[in-house]
């Protein structure tokens, strides 16, 4: 095994100055992942990482081993809406799971939306979906390369095609449809500056309503605390369609809050249920205005 040359990391004077503590950070050029300083470092890094995976003797074989091990059809348990079947199933082999749709448990299948072939380069992934309950419409959000922002569309399950709908500036959301399948919750940031988008810390998310059909830019706004800035929302309808259910998060805390808002009343305030962050909670069902939740 040949010994290694690691790449030199730098050291820089910065210093940075909270509420009088001064803390050291000499690697803050590294945060920078476009500076050619940056890249050349993480070129060096990866050469000497694929040089040692090459020495490995075995590699091959393990990696025969685990396809063989890996190669069998899987199938996702089905769910129901609007009297069609949907679920993810894989051949073996491939990247991502396919997104499959029956019109009726008697009919045959058809591939609703295939995620391998988003990109041409595999590097576009389908994040999270969600159905209308009328089984009409599907809306999927997508990230590219491996990034936590998520773009969403929305694709009429009947015909397979997409609509004009298209949101943008989502990050840790999924989308949930009103009982009707006139449009759907989501959450979203405002957007980035170009530069940072990649990099920089993301506050203030807001829980918005997009109608089909409609631009995002002409999205209400449901919910927002402009004094928590690290708080992000979660919105799920309820099975009856009459509540909209907030979870409330706060960074990776395995504990949240949960609001809730009447869709029975559009204008009705939000409430907040659970308003302490002692536990985590997750909404289970209801009936009427008796909640279920799991702890």
């Amino acid at each position: 095994m040949k010994t290694r040359s690691y790449p030199q990391a730098k050291q820089v004077d910065q210093v940075d100055d909270y509420h009088g503590r001064k803390v050291r950070d000499p690697y803050r050029w590294l945060e920078d992942p476009d500076s050619p300083e940056t890249r050349k470092w993480i070129d060096q890094e990866n050469e000497i990482t694929s040089g040692f995976l090459k020495q490995i003797k075995t590699r091959e074989a393990i990696e025969e081993r685990l396809t063989d091990l890996w190669n069998y059809e899987k199938c996702s348990v089905p769910f129901s809406e609007g009297g069609r079947l949907f679920y993810f199933k894989n051949t073996g082999l491939q990247n991502q799971d396919v997104l499959f749709v029956r019109d009726g448990e008697a009919e045959k299948e058809r591939i609703l939306l295939d995620p391998n072939k988003l990109s041409e380069d595999g590097t576009v992934a389908l994040s999270s979906i969600d159905v209308s309950q009328d089984g009409k419409l599907l809306a999927y959000g997508i990230s590219r390369s491996g990034s936590d922002w998520q773009e969403w569309f929305v694709r009429n399950i009947e015909t397979g095609e997409d609509l004009k709908d298209h949101i943008q500036w989502v990050k840790f959301s999924s989308a949930s449809f009103t009982r009707d399948g006139k449009g759907f919750f989501y959450s979203a940031y405002d957007k980035p500056d170009e530069k940072t988008q990649l990099q920089k810390t993301n506050y203030f998310q807001k829980l918005y309503f997009h109608k089909i059909g409609d631009e995002q830019a002409s999205d209400t706004l449901v919910y927002e605390r402009k004094d928590q800035k690290e708080w992000g929302f979660s919105g799920s309808v309820s099975e009856d369609g009459d509540y909209l259910v907030i979870h409330v998060w706060k960074g990776t805390e395995p504990k949240n809050r949960i609001f809730y808002k009447s869709l029975k009343e559009p204008e009705s305030p939000v409430v907040e249920l659970l308003s302490k962050a002692d536990a985590e909670y997750s909404y289970i069902g209801n009936q009427g205005t008796t909640f279920w939740f799991r702890t």
